[in-house]
């Protein structure tokens, strides 16, 4: 496959092989010659060797061929005439001096000049103009009967200072056992829920057709299960809308969602983790419940043959919110107990660093995979709108609405790389830039997963457009899940680095998820795996985004953004080389 005259610019110091059957005389251009990018894998197929002597593609273009060429065949000097001889190294320049700088706060180093004299003036003669002398003064001639001093220097002007936006403070309340009873309430780290409501959740959709509801203790995890199609805070709104004001949360306790249909279908698609609880979760990731964590799992039985449909897996979200939303009322006002500890998020304008925004690819594909945006409670159902109805086009959330349960979960997607709510509700990414002082975060934009191929196109462009208006000097772009995802994921990438800011791309790929497409933008990606195989190994949040991965990403972004090279990746995957860039990690 030939080259460009741009691809040959950036491969002038590699191997020159010619991609086809090319003639004596001919005088040879980039579309002589076949793509270094390839090399490794024809070397490896036994299709190329190349051997000692073989001249780089900047010593070729222009250089006449002496005699007829296969394909595949390695430039030589005996083979041309006329080609480029290698330039020996030149010697060092001695650095030149530089003068004495003052260190400003964006960075730019600012000269110092000695002041002028009082009362001077500068005399220059120009011979070639005869004569003529100019005469001028120069810096602060007193005035009659003045003191002859430097008047004073006017205040420099302060600096900017960082705006808040919104706060948001998270208020943790403990929950140290939980009851089944006849009534819902919480009252001294003891969670009581009402068995009752069963029925309420069951009436919610038609497509329900079973609820059931048990607790299961971080000392009784060995119980079987149904596939976890999702992990939920309980959180309420104490004061203000998402995003700002006071929400209390119940610590120590999560509700899981577990799910099939009447035909005994597991709700899922590629892949799910039905099986011991101990066993198909990953504990402590962002989206997994915590190795203490008590958990109350609901478990929805839906429709024969809707567990692959979007109205599937929402009708089981809408009832076990019902049993959550039970819950929220009893906690929204918790001002006579004191919480346990307090967490509090500040969206800020951080005036004079580098604009930034996070892109984060939600899956929207519709059959059963869907998610909804902001609703009316933290990580709640009611008031959110479903990506997939909204056209999967790009739409802004502000990092302290991300952060404060913006984001309902509700594709299926196979477990390990699923991005589940309580994920979004405590995201490592979000959380890593909205506190980099170094870095202004613009938003967090969240942008569909269309399945049709021209719908990819058109959000995608949204979404080069969108950022190109947020005025960012880098970005980042997540996603979750592999395989079809990753045409979005590589035109997201695509519409954001054609328009000269730097970007970042973070997803598993590993082994099995190995990108099958790709572009000249994506040159910085950062990997999610955590399986030694590098699999989908059907453990709930194994391969999902971790702390550890977002200060990666985040170095990563700031190396590009200061035009620091980044290193070529290992043409397979190797887990080795994360190991190395965490190392690189303050």
């Amino acid at each position: 496959m030939s080259i460009s005259n741009e691809t040959a610019q950036a491969h002038q110091n590699d191997p020159a092989v010619l991609c086809c059957l090319t003639r004596k005389g001919t005088v040879l251009t980039p579309a002589e010659l076949e793509d270094p990018e390839i090399f490794p894998d024809l070397e490896e197929s036994g299709l190329l060797a190349l051997g000692d002597g073989v001249l780089k593609i900047s010593q070729v273009i222009g250089a006449k061929l002496t005699r007829d060429c296969d394909g595949m065949t390695p430039l030589t000097p005996s083979l041309l005439e006329g080609f480029q001889e290698e330039a020996a190294p030149a010697a060092p320049e001695k650095p030149a001096a530089e003068p004495p700088a003052e260190q400003r706060r964006d960075g730019n180093p600012e000269a110092v000049s000695p002041a002028p004299a009082a009362g001077g003036t500068v005399h220059i003669k120009i011979e070639k103009a005869e004569g003529l002398t100019l005469d001028f003064p120069v810096g602060f001639a007193p005035a009659a009967g003045g003191t002859g001093t430097l008047p004073a220097a006017a205040p420099a002007e302060p600096e900017p200072e960082d705006r808040v936006i919104r706060t948001l403070t998270k208020k943790y309340y403990p929950v140290r056992e939980v009851k089944l009873t006849d009534r819902t309430a919480y009252e001294d780290g003891v969670l009581s829920i009402d068995e009752g409501i069963l029925q309420k959740a069951a009436a919610c959709n038609p497509l329900v057709k079973k609820v059931t509801m048990d607790v299961v203790t971080p000392e009784n995890r060995h119980v079987y299960s149904n596939t976890v199609m999702d992990v939920i805070p309980v959180a309420a709104k104490a004061e203000g809308k998402l995003g700002g004001g006071v929400t209390n949360v119940l610590g120590g306790m999560v509700f899981i969602l577990t799910g099939m249909d009447e035909a005994g279908v597991q709700i899922h698609e590629f892949g799910s983790c039905e099986g011991f609880l101990d066993e198909k979760i990953r504990y402590g990731r962002p989206g997994s419940p915590d190795q203490d964590d008590i958990m109350v799992r609901v478990d929805v039985q839906v429709q024969r043959n809707t567990g692959m449909e979007r109205r599937g897996p929402f009708a089981a979200h809408c009832a076990c919110d019902v049993v959550i939303e039970e819950i929220r009322r009893k906690i929204r006002d918790l001002s006579a107990q004191t919480p346990e500890k307090e967490e509090t998020f500040s969206d800020v304008r951080r005036v004079g660093r580098p604009r930034v925004v996070l892109v984060k690819e939600i899956m929207g594909q519709g059959a059963m995979h869907d998610n909804l945006l902001v609703p009316a409670e933290p990580c709640g159902v009611a008031g959110g709108q479903k990506n997939v109805d909204l056209g999967n086009v790009p739409v802004v959330l502000s990092a302290n609405e991300v952060l404060d349960g913006g984001v309902h979960a509700l594709a299926c997607i196979g477990p390990a790389t699923k991005e589940i709510t309580r994920h979004f509700f405590r995201e490592p990414l979000v959380m890593r830039l909205q506190k980099d002082e170094e870095l202004d975060l613009a938003g967090v934009v969240f942008i569909g997963s269309p399945q049709v191929n021209d719908e990819k196109a058109y959000v995608s462009r949204r979404l080069g457009a969108l950022v190109e208006a947020l005025n960012v000097e880098g970005a980042i772009v997540t996603t979750e899940g592999f395989g079809n995802n990753h045409i979005d994921f590589s035109e997201n990438i695509a519409a954001i680095g054609s328009r000269g800011i730097p970007v970042v791309g973070v997803t598993y790929a590993a082994y099995q998820g190995q990108l099958v497409i790709g572009n000249k933008y994506m040159d910085a990606m950062i990997e999610l795996n955590k399986d030694p195989e590098g699999f989908e190994n059907e453990i709930l949040c194994d391969n999902t985004l971790c702390p550890e991965d977002a200060a990666r990403a985040v170095l990563m972004l700031k190396t590009k953004m200061a035009g620091i090279p980044i290193a070529a990746p290992n043409r397979k995957w190797t887990q080795s080389v994360v190991a190395e860039n965490q190392k690189l990690v303050p």
